[in-house]
């Protein structure tokens, strides 16, 4: 079993009333390896200037996640057939909505994988779908959640 750590820290500013709701959602993430990340809630929860447009918002980082999740393992299942990846690139995308319970819940996302070979062995349409289910299957991050993850292979 591992464990994965994560130091989430956030500091009200001085000016700050607080209790009238108006205060920035701002604050920093903060990992073993020594990366730290700029995150806040998503404008489109809390309205400008109380959330921070430019940092990390949880639901791009849970899409984010989702698609790295996936992409690792392709890499490592490409590998493995001797397929020789130049690139992967995925401009994925997450979809909030109302869950089947009513409560809001990123309902669906979608991973749209741009992968470039090269070499002499080059997968077929039919190999990439299944390649790509295979890694959906393995991914720790997809099998921990109850969103549907839908992947769409783009050329």
């Amino acid at each position: 079993m591992s464990e994965y750590l994560a130091n989430i820290s956030w500091k009200r500013a001085a000016d700050e009333a607080f209790i009238d709701n108006e205060y920035s959602r701002g604050h920093q993430w903060s990992f073993d390896g020594g990366v730290e990340i700029s995150a806040s809630s998503s404008p489109y929860i809390v309205p400008l200037p109380f959330s921070v447009e430019a940092n990390v918002d949880p639901e791009e980082a849970f899409v984010a996640s989702l698609s790295s999740c996936h992409m690792l393992f392709f890499l490592g299942i490409a590998a493995k057939r001797r397929w020789v990846v130049d690139a992967y690139h995925d401009n994925a995308v997450g979809v909030m909505g109302l869950d089947e319970n009513g409560k809001m819940a990123m309902t669906k996302v979608l991973l749209r994988p741009k992968v470039t070979f090269s070499g002499e062995k080059q997968p077929s349409l039919a190999q990439l779908e299944k390649v790509h289910h295979q890694s959906h299957e393995q991914c720790f991050i997809a099998n921990s959640v109850k969103t549907e993850v839908v992947t769409e292979i783009v050329f």
